[in-house]
C-alpha cells in the first residue's frame, strides 16, 4: 500500500481545511449505530437501553443537537433495525440512514458514501464520527474538539492519557508496559469527509476512523477528553452513566 507523505507543504490549499473559496468547513456528525452490543448481555442492542428516561442513543443525539456548531445528525443503522422509530425522537437536524453494514468501518462508510449525494455537503467539510454508545459526550468537549484540530488536516479524536499501570499476559508470563504516550481513544474522531472516505476505502480491518487515517500516512490529534465520555460496554458501565443524568 502506497503511502500518503507526512510532507503537508505540497498539499492543495482545499485539502487544508477550507475549499479555494475560503469557505469555512460544515461540521456533520455520523453516528454508527447498527450494532447489537453483545457484552451488555441485553435482549435489545445497547444504544436502545434506557439511561434516566431516554434511550440511550437520544442521550448521544442530545448532545450535539445542542452544539451550534453542528449543522447535521446522520445516525446509521441496519436495514433490520426494529428500535430505532421508538428510541429516537425526531427532529429537523436529524436523519436517520438504513445502510449499517456488518462493522462499524463498513458501517461508517456505508454513511459516507450517501452523505456525500448530499448538495450541500463538500469535501472539505468536516465529519465527527461518534459511538453510540458514548451518552456521556458533552457540548464542551465537542467544540474542544472543534477549536484544538481547526484547520489541521490530519484530523483528530478525544482521547485518555492512561494513568493505570499496564500489564500485558503472554502465554502465562506477565509483564509491565511503559504507559507513558499511551492514549485510550474515544469519540467523537473528526476528519475532512474526503479524507475519511478515502481512508475507509483503503483501510479494511479498522476498529477506528483515526486507524484508517493513519493507514494512509496522516497523525490525527489526541485532544483530551472526559472519563465520562466512555463506552457502553458492560452493564457496569450503565450503572456509571445514570450518574450523569439522574437529576436531569
Amino acid at each position: 500500500m502506497t503511502q500518503q507523505s507526512s510532507d503537508l507543504s505540497d498539499l492543495p490549499r482545499n485539502l487544508l481545511g477550507e475549499s479555494l473559496n475560503g469557505v469555512k468547513p460544515k461540521y456533520i456528525v455520523l453516528i454508527p449505530a447498527a450494532g447489537v452490543g453483545a457484552r451488555m448481555a441485553s435482549n435489545i442492542p445497547k444504544q436502545y437501553l434506557d439511561l434516566a428516561g431516554k434511550s440511550v442513543l437520544q442521550r448521544t443525539v442530545d448532545c450535539f443537537l445542542a452544539c451550534s456548531q453542528i449543522d447535521h445528525i446522520f445516525v446509521v443503522v441496519s436495514t433490520e433495525d426494529a428500535f430505532i422509530d421508538e428510541a429516537l425522537a425526531a427532529h429537523e437536524k436529524l436523519t436517520v440512514l438504513n445502510c449499517g453494514g456488518a462493522t462499524r468501518r463498513d458501517t461508517v462508510q456505508n454513511g459516507l458514501e450517501v452523505i456525500r449525494k448530499f448538495s450541500q455537503y463538500q469535501d472539505y467539510d468536516q465529519v465527527l464520527v461518534h459511538d453510540a454508545a458514548r451518552p456521556g459526550l458533552t457540548p464542551a468537549l465537542v467544540s474542544k474538539l472543534i477549536e484544538a484540530v481547526g484547520a489541521d488536516v490530519n484530523g483528530g479524536l478525544l482521547a485518555l492519557p492512561v494513568v493505570d499501570t499496564v500489564k500485558r499476559s503472554v502465554a502465562g508470563r506477565v509483564e509491565t508496559v511503559d504507559r507513558q504516550d499511551l492514549w485510550l481513544a474515544q469519540t467523537p474522531q473528526m476528519f475532512r469527509l474526503d479524507l475519511l472516505s478515502r481512508a475507509l476505502e483503503m483501510a479494511i480491518a479498522v476498529t477506528d476512523e483515526a486507524s484508517a487515517i493513519e493507514t494512509i500516512g496522516y497523525s490525527p490529534k489526541l485532544v483530551e477528553g472526559a472519563m465520562r465520555n466512555r463506552k457502553l460496554t458492560v452493564p457496569e458501565d450503565l450503572e456509571f452513566l445514570n450518574l450523569f443524568f439522574k437529576d436531569l
